[in-house]
């Protein structure tokens, strides 16, 4: 990252809640240097900046004047421990690492909390024994127990043992029984705070570091997005997360998820996943008809109460997602993801039997585009197919009952058209004026209604229902949709939509 950068990046951690940020190995670089103070002079006061170090004199000395002023700080060494590190790499014995490890905790006490120049600064230790996952746990707490001896932490600062997955070895169980060793094996346990730090190396980082928590852990250290070393440390994003679906507050504000994507994918030059938990574009949209059809059910019956939804562990809204997002419509959608972007965009819930028809239109023309649906475009299939508004519109209509308790209908259309009829209602009355002007026999197969919104001002939605027999002398049917103040009108311009649609199919002739 430039320093720009890391800048915005810093303040999008505060804004989340973090109260502990490790910003920087500030003796790698002068810029790294930089801007830890930076962030020194920037940090609100409950804000503890950490910063990382080898175990060597000169780049401890450069750490700890890095942070030089800080409200809090946190100095971070590491050691690898593990055998292979250990004799391999930096060819120590278990007593050479035990004494480094001593001789570079002294060596931060005296530059920091035993200097009385550096009074004004509330400091800790944290250490990590690398490659813990790989260390023979009973010597992991042999060398932690050395360091805390060293720093002689209280119960009220207490000093962190950071346990890091360096390389994820095992499956998440093994490291929590390491966890639950360390936690149970390690002496003045009121004094420490356990970390994990889990690597997703064998893509278990999440569940290694709830297995952790589990296990004893107080503490969970981690990047958004599980950026990182190789495959990355766990992402916080999902952990936070998955604790707050389970009831238990993160205390990080993610409910602006959108907008930590933005910094993270602008910043780390890293795209989110799609598919990736939580933050991914995808992970609250659904294509299945099936899970279509079960998140539109589930909606209908959410209570507003403890969130209960089929297919979305939690509300998107919750992360800054809207509803509409939910469902997506492509070739593969069923009845119930068209329908669902029709009564979000139009307040329209359609009756079953014009859900199947509607999916059936709306799967053909995904088909042909050879794509998903956007809301609007699918929106545009809807009215094109039930609110058809030409060629015939209705100017004016008169109701009236006979003497034999009929209603009569008198309507006049445009292009000078008027039709008469009869029946035991509106409907069937005008239903009876089109057949008898267009000479074709309609009869209402489905009728349903009812009030968008609520209130006396509120219009009517009518759907219906049309059968008829076609030119290959097939009896079929056709659906059409009104929306009106008046009901009676709505109905008689739903009775519309699908003689539009006939004498567009060429089924009438005006």
């Amino acid at each position: 990252m430039s320093v720009s950068e890391k800048k915005e990046y810093f303040h999008k951690l505060i804004e989340l809640g973090f109260k502990e940020i490790e910003v920087s190995f500030p003796s790698a670089s002068q810029t790294d240097f930089d801007f830890t103070r930076y962030a020194v002079e920037h940090a609100p006061e409950d804000v503890a900046i950490q910063v990382l170090t080898q175990s060597r004199e000169p780049l401890v000395r450069r750490t700890v004047e890095s942070v030089k002023g800080a409200k809090k700080a946190i100095i971070h060494i590491y050691l690898a421990t593990s055998d292979i590190f250990r004799e391999v790499v930096f060819g120590m014995s278990q007593e050479d690492a035990i004494a480094k490890a001593i001789e570079t905790t002294k060596l931060v006490r005296s530059l920091t909390k035993d200097d009385p120049t550096m009074q004004e600064t509330e400091w800790n230790l944290e250490f990590s024994p690398e490659c813990f996952s790989d260390t023979p746990v009973e010597f992991a707490v042999k060398i932690c127990e050395a360091v805390k001896e060293a720093w002689e932490p209280t119960a009220e600062n207490p000093m962190i043992f950071n346990l890091p997955a360096t390389v994820e070895v095992a499956g998440p169980n093994v490291y929590a029984d390491q966890i639950e060793y360390f936690c149970t094996h390690i002496t003045e346990r009121e004094k420490v705070v356990v970390s994990t730090h889990c690597h997703n190396d064998r893509g278990c980082g999440v569940a290694a570091t709830e297995l952790g928590i589990l296990a004893g852990a107080d503490r969970v250290e981690g990047c958004i997005f599980g950026n990182g070393e190789r495959t990355g440390n766990v992402d916080l994003v999902t952990v936070a997360l998955n604790l707050y679906t389970q009831g238990v507050a993160p205390n990080l504000d993610f409910s602006d998820l959108e907008s930590v994507i933005d910094v993270s994918e602008r910043c780390n030059k890293i795209q989110v996943h799609p598919r990736s938990p939580y933050g991914g574009s995808l992970v609250v949209c659904a294509f299945s008809g099936s899970h279509q059809d079960a998140i539109k059910k589930g909606f209908a019956k959410q209570t507003g109460e403890r969130w209960a939804m089929p297919y979305l562990p939690l509300d998107p809204k919750d992360i800054g997602r809207n509803y509409e997002a939910v469902i997506r419509v492509n070739s593969q959608s069923g009845k119930g993801g068209a329908a669902w972007v029709i009564l979000r965009s139009l307040g329209l819930d359609l009756p079953r039997h014009l859900q199947v028809a509607f999916s059936s239109v709306v799967q053909t023309k995904a088909d042909s585009l050879g794509r998903e649906l956007k809301v609007d475009e699918v929106v545009d299939v809807f009215n094109q197919e039930y609110l058809v508004k030409g060629p015939l519109a209705l100017e004016d209509f008169e109701i009236t009952k006979n003497k034999n308790d009929e209603r009569e209908i008198f309507a006049k259309l445009s292009n000078g058209i008027t039709v008469k009829g009869q029946g035991n209602g509106p409907i069937s009355a005008f239903v009876d004026a089109i057949s008898n002007k267009f000479g074709v026999l309609l009869e209402v197969v489905n009728y349903q209604e009812h009030s968008l919104g609520s209130g006396s001002s509120s219009k009517a939605a009518t759907y219906i229902e049309l059968s008829y027999v076609n030119g290959a002398n097939e009896k079929v049917s056709a659906w059409g949709c009104g929306i009106n103040h008046d009901v009676s009108e709505a109905s008689i311009e739903a009775i519309l939509s699908v003689v539009n649609t006939l004498i567009n199919k060429k089924e009438l002739s005006i």
